[in-house]
C-alpha cells in the first residue's frame, strides 16, 4: 500500500528533486523540508496517513517545545508533499487537504549598531591572507545585504568591478544586481589578485577552483559551514553579546539604510524580497522608522 511504501519508492527524494529542479527552492528550504518530511515519515511508520495522524504529529512537535515557526514550516512541507504526490498520481486522496498552516508570529530581527559592526570587523586580522578573506566576507554581507547561500555561490564572472556591482542568484534562482561600497569593491579586488591566493602556504593551498570568488584553505569554494564557524570565532574574540550571523548583518544593513532615508522599495530590490511586506519588518526596530513608513505608505497621511 502507498502509505507503507513512501520510503521504499523514494517519494520524498522525488519531491526534494522537484523542489530543487522545478521550484528552484533555496538550499536552506530544501534541507529543512527534507528533515521535516523524514521525521514525519518516521512518525507515520506503517500507518495510513490521515488528517488525524498529521495533526497528531504536529501536536507532538508542539509538545516537544518546537518553535511556532518550525511547526508552520513543517505543516507547509507536508501540505506541499501531498499536493505533489496527488499531482503525480502516486496517491488518490490528499490527507493534508484540510490542513491549515498556523499563523507565524514574526520576530523582530537582531540588529547590530554601527559601533558593534566596526568592532566585529576589527575582530579579524587582515594582515594575513585568510584574514583578508574573512574581513572581505564580513564587509560584503554588510555592504550588499546578500544571503549566505548567495555569497558562497559567487563566481568571478558575477563581478562588475568598474561599476562596483555584483550579480547574485537568489531564491527561486532569480538574478539581481547588487551594489558594493567603494571600500568593499577595493578589498574584493585585493583578495582576488592577492599573490598568496595562487601559492600554497602553511595554512592554505593554492587556488584550485578558478571560478569561485571565496575559497577555503584547500583552494576550493568555501562552504556555508566554514563561514558560520568563522563568524562564531570572531564573535568570541570581540565579546559581542548579540548573536552575530551573516543574516544579522543582512538585517543590520537593511535597518541602517532605512534609518538613513533609503526607501523601502529600493531596499526590497537590494535584498531580493518578493514582497514589500517582508521588507517592512525592519520598520519595527525603531519608532522613528515606523512613523516614517506609515506616513509614506498610508493613503491619507
Amino acid at each position: 500500500m502507498w502509505y507503507i511504501e513512501v520510503m521504499r519508492k523514494g517519494w520524498i527524494e522525488d519531491f526534494i528533486c522537484y523542489l530543487e529542479d522545478v521550484r528552484g527552492c533555496s538550499e536552506h528550504t530544501v534541507r529543512n523540508y527534507s528533515i521535516d518530511l523524514y521525521a514525519y515519515s518516521e512518525f507515520l511508520g506503517s500507518r495510513r496517513a490521515t488528517a488525524f495522524l498529521i495533526r497528531e504529529f504536529l501536536a507532538s512537535l508542539y509538545e516537544s517545545g518546537k518553535k511556532k515557526s518550525t511547526i508552520a514550516r513543517t505543516t507547509s512541507a507536508i501540505r506541499s508533499f501531498y499536493t505533489f504526490l496527488l499531482r503525480e498520481k502516486k496517491i488518490k486522496e490528499n490527507p493534508a487537504i484540510t490542513l491549515q498552516t498556523p499563523k507565524n508570529v514574526r520576530k523582530i530581527p537582531v540588529i547590530l549598531d554601527i559601533d558593534e559592526i566596526k568592532l566585529f570587523m576589527e575582530g579579524v586580522d587582515v594582515s594575513v591572507y585568510l584574514g583578508l578573506r574573512d574581513r572581505l566576507i564580513i564587509e560584503m554581507f554588510y555592504s550588499s545585504g546578500i544571503r549566505l547561500s548567495e555569497l558562497v555561490s559567487l563566481d568571478r564572472s558575477h563581478i562588475y568591478k568598474n561599476e562596483s556591482l555584483i550579480k547574485v542568484l537568489g531564491k527561486g534562482k532569480k538574478e539581481r544586481i547588487v551594489p558594493l561600497t567603494t571600500r568593499c569593491n577595493k578589498m574584493l579586488d585585493d583578495y582576488l589578485t592577492h599573490s598568496k591566493r595562487f601559492k600554497a602556504q602553511e595554512k592554505h593551498l593554492a587556488e584550485f577552483d578558478k571560478e569561485a570568488v571565496f575559497l577555503n584553505r584547500f583552494g576550493e569554494r568555501i562552504s556555508p559551514r566554514s563561514i558560520d564557524r568563522m563568524f562564531a570565532e570572531t564573535q568570541e574574540k570581540t565579546g559581542i553579546s548579540k548573536k552575530v550571523t551573516p543574516h544579522t548583518l543582512r538585517h543590520s544593513i537593511a535597518t541602517h539604510l532605512l534609518e538613513n532615508g533609503m526607501d523601502l522599495r529600493s531596499i526590497q530590490e537590494i535584498l531580493g524580497h518578493t514582497t514589500i511586506s517582508t521588507t517592512t519588518i525592519y520598520t519595527q526596530v525603531s519608532k522613528e522608522l515606523k512613523k516614517r513608513v506609515y506616513e509614506e505608505f498610508h493613503p491619507l497621511a
